[in-house]
Order: C-alpha cells, then sequence, then structure tokens
C-alpha cells in the first residue's frame, strides 16, 4: 500500500485486511464516488453533494467543493472516508481535473488533521481511497507525488 497524507492508491481488486477495513468506534460519514459515472464536473459535484448532503447553497464548482469538504458541519462525523472508484475515468479521463480534485482532497484532509480550533484540540480523519485498475496504480501514485 502507498499513502500521501489523507490520500491512499489501491488497486480495485485488493483485498483489504478486515483490521484495516473496520474503524475504530464512532460514526464515520462515508462517500463513495463512482469515476466512471463522473463524466463531468456536474456529475462530479453532484455524487459529492449526495454523499455527503450538501447544504442548498452548494456553488457546484471547485472552490465550493473544497469549502465544502473542509467544513461538514452539517453532517458531525468523529472521521469521514471518501472512496473514488475508477479515478482514472472521472471526468472523462481529464488528467487536469483528476490533479484538481486530488488536490482539494488532499487539503480538505490535511486541515480536517489541524487541531486548531476544533473542541477538544483533536484532529479528525479525513481520509481518500482510490480503488484503481492495476495498470493504473503506478500512474495516480506519480500524480500525488507530483
Amino acid at each position: 500500500m502507498w499513502t500521501t497524507p489523507g490520500i491512499i492508491v489501491l488497486p480495485r481488486d485488493q483485498g483489504i485486511a478486515a483490521v484495516e477495513a473496520v474503524p475504530p468506534p464512532g460514526v464515520v460519514a462515508v462517500a463513495r464516488i463512482d469515476g466512471a459515472a463522473a463524466r463531468s464536473e456536474d456529475e462530479l459535484f453532484g455524487q459529492f453533494s449526495d454523499a455527503l448532503r450538501f447544504p442548498a447553497y452548494f456553488g457546484w464548482n471547485w472552490d465550493a467543493l473544497s469549502d465544502c469538504l473542509r467544513d461538514l458541519n452539517w453532517l458531525p462525523a468523529d472521521r469521514y472516508l471518501v472512496v473514488v472508484e475508477e479515478p482514472m475515468r472521472l471526468l472523462g479521463g481529464d488528467a487536469e481535473g483528476r490533479r484538481t480534485l486530488l488536490g482539494i482532497l488532499g487539503r480538505a484532509a490535511r486541515e480536517w488533521a489541524n487541531p486548531l480550533g476544533r473542541p477538544g484540540n483533536a484532529g479528525v480523519p479525513f481520509r481518500t481511497i482510490l480503488l484503481a485498475a492495476e495498470a493504473d496504480v503506478e500512474a495516480l501514485r506519480t500524480e500525488l507525488r507530483g
């Protein structure tokens, strides 16, 4: 398994040990994003909005996605998990759009981990798992290093 802060890339067919898959006790908010069904920005934003119950004021653009992922006060949880299936197919394979999304997810992870301003000064885990075809795993890892 290869990781970068907040984002993990796994081959979609790789089994995950039960101990790793079962989160600690508490409330977990999970968003499942289907990259094959997110061919446009609107489809991608719609999946995030539905999965994480974004408020009606969500602006349907990259800045609004970033703002909502770093807030989530309407969906309180002890940890957040975003699972992206078929990440190479996101936005019709648009690499620049995918990099924008990964940057937003990485920033959200960093900000949730920052304990300043959080009750009890404890960070909140915000993780993203990219479930990719075996042939795409290394390309995604390179993008994340990039």
